[in-house]
């Protein structure tokens, strides 16, 4: 059994069990905002130790690295956002539930807008699926989900991001939330309480499938790189300054003179006494190049690789792809995207809209779909020719719902569910 599976068993299972308790169980802890900057003086032992860690249950110390990694790292920061902003810069939908019989289409649309209304309704719902996505690095993003009691029963008031922190691991990897009253092995996720996204569908502990962990060496060999070639430029080019002494000079004299040449670095000035022997060297005429632009690059064009599954949207230096070359790079992105799309709607779909469908509907009224729409108009009016295009040419039955939410135009009382082809 994969993790995901264990996950859908262990937070949704088919039939809720019992609803939640309203209000919010994680409340903000002063800790949260606390960082230790793993990635300060990280060697490749350290990293081997982190990672470790984070087999092992405790992945506190790799969440903050990762966050490192992307607030450190340019090249990492524009990937990583490329990635994300491809799924969350896109609309979403909310499409009625396909597998029901003909009787009852009227209660899945009726599903399918009661969802659409509560998730708008609640401001924190696009922040909530931009912290979702960051389990694209990762590997794994909580979110808890807020309710609260009605005369129709529980409502969903509010959906609050989980610290990354405050994720730890059971004996069988399961996920559990710190919390001030279990600040050691955490709790358990109620159903129906805690959105859980992992959308690398790996075997095995979910925090070895995020794509920041598959790039953590490269950015440790690219961050030692980018430090010796700082050291390098800070003294390329600068004479190398020799001043030699007479064998009987105290130590007291050595001491005075190195001041002196390096007051001479810093003022191009210095008193030296006729007995010392100054030479200045120049060290800029050397025809060898350093490494390490080279060896940056080409860490970049791994790092390219494993977020975007190419480089020609990213690498424009040096030679240029031919564009069939180019084509099916972007084709690569856009199985990328289709697959992270999936993932997305999967978890949606388990964890926010089946406790919401089943809270107020039952437990056998159909859940709709999440959905992002990948194609978007350029202008309304081209929209609204594709719609006419779609019902008088082509004879195509187009919700009422989908029009109006497409073209911000209010509902009449008492219209059609869809608007009819033409005969």
């Amino acid at each position: 059994m994969t993790f995901t599976q264990r996950i859908i068993n262990a937070i949704i299972p088919t039939t809720l069990i019992a609803p939640p308790k309203p209000g919010r169980v994680l409340n903000p802890r002063t800790t949260d905002a606390w960082r230790d900057y793993p990635s300060s003086n990280l060697t490749p032992q350290r990293l081997l130790a982190i990672l470790r860690e984070a087999d092992a249950g405790d992945p506190a110390s790799a969440m903050q690295l990762y966050e490192e990694m992307e607030e450190k790292d340019p090249h990492i920061y524009s990937v990583a956002n490329t990635r994300r902003l491809a799924v969350t810069g896109l609309e979403w939908v909310i499409e009625p539930s396909v597998n029901v019989e003909k009787s009852d289409t009227s209660l899945a649309l009726k599903i399918a807008d009661y969802c659409k209304t509560v998730l708008r309704s609640l401001s924190t719902f696009d922040d909530a699926l931009r912290h979702l996505s960051l389990a694209m690095g990762r590997n794994i993003a909580v979110a808890e989900l807020v309710w609260s009691e009605s005369d129709k029963g529980l409502t969903l008031t509010d959906i609050i991001p989980v610290d990354f922190t405050r994720i730890v691991f059971d004996d069988i990897d399961r996920p559990r939330v710190l919390t001030a009253e279990n600040a050691n092995s955490g709790i358990h996720l109620e159903s129906g309480k805690f959105i859980v996204h992992t959308p690398q569908c790996t075997v095995g502990h979910p925090m070895r499938g995020g794509l920041l962990r598959v790039t953590a060496l490269a950015y440790l060999a690219k961050n030692l790189a980018l430090k010796d070639w700082l050291i390098f430029c800070e003294v390329f080019g600068m004479p190398v300054r020799i001043a030699r002494y007479e064998p009987s000079a105290s130590a007291e004299e050595k001491r005075d003179l190195l001041k002196m040449l390096e007051s001479l670095g810093a003022n191009a000035a210095g008193i030296f006494s006729r007995a010392v022997d100054l030479e200045i060297v120049d060290t800029g005429t050397s025809s060898g190049k350093p490494p390490y632009k080279t060896l940056i690059e080409h860490l970049n064009r791994e790092i390219s690789k494993a977020w975007l599954g190419q480089t020609l949207t990213t690498d424009t230096t040096g030679n240029r792809g031919s564009l069939a070359a180019t084509a099916i790079h972007e084709q690569v992105r856009k199985d990328i995207l289709a697959d992270d799309l999936r993932a997305e709607s999967m978890t949606i779909r388990r964890d926010l809209l089946t406790p919401l469908v089943r809270f107020r509907f039952g437990d056998d009224a159909p859940v709709p779909t999440f959905r992002r729409l990948q194609r978007r108009p350029q202008s309304q009016q081209e929209l609204v020719s594709l719609i006419a295009s779609a019902v008088n040419d082509l004879g195509l039955s187009i919700p009422t719902d989908w029009v109006h939410d497409r073209l911000g135009i209010p509902k009449t009382e008492n219209e059609a569910s869809a608007i009819p082809g033409k005969s």
